[in-house]
């Protein structure tokens, strides 16, 4: 207590270490011992039991730095920031414009902490703040209503050399709608690839929406220009935020961990497309989805999962009402799933 040095100690803490002190000594133990163990000194502990002594006498000093601006000073500060020549710029280059004009009224870090405590350091006037919320709520009720697609590398046998997949997926069927394999990352791979798919698929104008992350590929100028020919609406994921493109995260994933992926780095590109090539036959032709109520993505994407889930339910009950004693309760709910989601919790749009 008696080490916090320049701590105005509260008037009760004092009262109570003093009569604590006072109880200890009528009690037999010495005063520098009581006084040690509440780490108070004694000749401070004297100070306090005397008249008046309780009272902190000590006054506090409000020293204001010399080189502190003036309230005038600060408001040129941010009348400078919020101009319309600086107002998107950041300090770093708004003091050395100045000096190139005889002009200095504060240092850089002067101008970042004004900014700061104004609540203007990152966005002023037309500088657009990142975007927080999620993307609007998109939900499929049937197939080629809702696609997402990604990239993701595949490591080669060249140490920083990777080929790159791109693949699209439909939110409601989980049908992998189309996919290719390059060398490099471009709009114009995505751009070549949507139009192929979009002709296989048959869809038209104004029936697709398509989100994706937000890399270069997926909001360069020729993709995007692509997207509005086509007629297809677009949605983008937060920056850095995987979890706003679940379906393409999940179907990598199921990709990279599937027993026909190979073990080893790709020899070259012919290869990565054979591997890739019998992954997709699978997953769209015999994988029994979780997510679909185990149909493959394929029987859902042609709408043949109706028919498929009302026998299996046929079934069961069939199955139940011949050995009632076996089911201790319902049939297993083979429900067909109406709709999809992608990024549940915000404005929908029913697709």
């Amino acid at each position: 207590m008696g080490g916090r040095r320049g701590r105005l100690i509260p008037e009760h803490e004092r009262f109570i270490a003093v009569n604590l002190i006072l109880e200890a000594v009528e009690s037999g133990a010495r005063k520098f011992k009581a006084c040690e163990i509440l780490s108070i000194d004694v000749r401070t502990f004297n100070r306090w039991n005397s008249e008046n002594g309780l009272i902190d006498q000590r006054h506090i000093v409000e020293r204001i730095p010399a080189n502190k601006l003036s309230d005038a000073e600060v408001e040129k500060v941010l009348e400078i920031s919020n101009s319309k020549e600086f107002c998107d710029l950041p300090p770093t280059q708004i003091v050395p414009t100045l000096a190139d004009r005889n002009e200095y009224y504060a240092s850089e870090s002067t101008f970042y902490r004004i900014l700061r405590a104004a609540k203007m350091l990152k966005h002023r006037h037309k500088s657009k703040p990142r975007q927080k919320e999620k993307p609007k709520q998109l939900i499929a009720t049937g197939p080629n209503q809702v696609w997402t697609w990604d990239i993701t590398y595949l490591k080669t046998t060249v140490a920083g050399i990777y080929f790159y997949l791109y693949m699209f997926v439909d939110i409601f069927s989980r049908k992998i709608v189309g996919w290719n394999i390059h060398k490099t990352e471009s709009a114009e791979h995505a751009s070549n690839l949507i139009k192929h798919i979009y002709i296989s698929e048959g869809v038209q104008k104004g029936q697709v929406y398509v989100h994706s992350d937000n890399g270069s590929p997926m909001k360069g100028a020729t993709m995007l220009m692509t997207l509005k020919e086509l007629g297809i609406s677009v949605s983008f994921s937060r920056p850095s935020v995987s979890n706003d493109n679940p379906y393409s995260e999940s179907l990598f994933n199921t990709v990279k961990y599937n027993r026909f992926f190979s073990d080893e780095p790709f020899d070259d590109i012919s290869q990565a497309f054979e591997c890739i090539e019998n992954i997709v036959s699978w997953y769209n032709f015999e994988h029994q989805h979780s997510s679909i109520k185990f149909v493959t993505p394929a029987q859902r994407h042609k709408l043949q999962d109706l028919e498929i889930l009302l026998k299996r339910d046929a079934v069961y009950k069939a199955a139940k009402e011949k050995t009632p004693a076996r089911w201790s309760g319902e049939t297993r709910n083979w429900e067909y799933i109406q709709s999809v989601s992608l990024n549940p919790g915000r404005s929908k749009l029913i697709l």
